[in-house]
């Protein structure tokens, strides 16, 4: 099956829906940023997840992020504290002791739901009308997965899109991306569940790169979100090239968000895709299947992105965001 580009519909007469689930996380903080200034976004609540660091460390950091930008009509729920049969392993090397080192954290003014992330999910998908409703994960799966523990029927009423796993090499093994390795028997029930995910993995998240000139442009909007963004890429600009040789970080977290305002700025292909939860040495490996001779599956994923299309849509974002 050959690759086609998707391209964008017209502009929709109500934004889209979206439960980000999330574990900030540099390149989290800034797909919140532009989840919340897009016009074609509606973000309904964001989820926390252990994934980066702590439970308890990244819903802090999203409620600070979120306060800093003013979501004051979006839902915050803490969610799952380790994986569904794992130990949690975090990522103190990219993210630091607080997931979100860098600046100084900005005052929370946000109030936790009183739900669990599972919770919140089933009800938000379940109360709106069928379709209308993309949970985007940005982290370990395990709320998902949890969530379709609590309501199958959400399977039939929502749709997912990742960033996660890898067509080919991982970033922490060989074979398995950080999300999905950190909990892969909660990947595998998602990409078992009859919903449509659309991975975005890292072929296309290394090329999303907030190189020098992203950064100016990020600077010149002025806002104290974009200067707060800035000094997040700092930081994690600096893990990045001392922990994996990169010269810009990859703002993988990001990509899901974009593609959500505007399809046209990745490839996209159906294809089947599993996870590996027993493999020695291919743990987390998520088996994309491209063969030619494979028809379709219900899943998508991303082989191509246009960068300066991307940086566009992204920057637009926040420069929207008044506070």
């Amino acid at each position: 099956m050959g690759e086609v580009n998707a391209s964008r519909p017209a502009p929709a007469a109500m934004p889209r829906s979206i439960i980000l689930d999330c574990d900030p996380g540099h390149d989290d903080a800034i797909a919140l940023f532009v989840a919340h200034g897009s016009p074609e976004i509606d973000l309904v609540a964001v989820t926390t997840v252990c994934g980066n660091q702590t439970v308890d460390k990244v819903t802090a950091n999203a409620l600070a992020v979120c306060s800093l930008a003013g979501m004051t009509d979006v839902i915050v729920a803490r969610g799952a504290d380790g994986p569904l049969r794992r130990a949690h392993r975090p990522a103190p090397d990219i993210h630091g002791e607080s997931g979100l080192d860098g600046p100084p954290l900005p005052v929370n003014t946000m109030t936790l739901d009183d739900r669990t992330a599972a919770a919140v999910i089933v009800d938000e998908v379940m109360s709106r009308p069928a379709g209308s409703v993309t949970v985007v994960a940005t982290a370990p799966l395990t709320n998902l997965a949890l969530a379709l523990r609590l309501e199958p029927a959400i399977a039939e009423r929502a749709s997912v899109a990742i960033m996660g796993g890898a067509i080919e090499q991982g970033n922490v093994t060989a074979s398995a991306e950080f999300n999905i390795l950190v909990d892969p028997d909660a990947a595998q029930e998602v990409f078992a569940a009859p919903w449509t995910v659309t991975m975005f993995g890292l072929e296309v998240t290394h090329l999303a790169l907030a190189t020098t000139e992203i950064r100016r442009r990020l600077i010149d909007i002025g806002s104290p979100v974009a200067a707060f963004a800035d000094e997040l890429l700092e930081f994690f600009g600096s893990t990045y090239a001392d922990h994996q040789g990169f010269d810009a970080p990859p703002v993988h977290d990001l990509c899901p968000v974009v593609y959500l305002i505007d399809p046209s700025v990745f490839t996209i292909r159906s294809a089947p895709i599993s996870v590996e939860t027993e493999g020695e040495f291919t743990l987390g490996r998520t088996v994309v299947d491209l063969r030619p001779q494979t028809v379709g599956g219900r899943h998508r994923v991303a082989t191509g992105l246009d960068v300066a299309k991307f940086w566009d849509i992204a920057l637009d974002s926040i420069g929207r965001i008044s506070i």
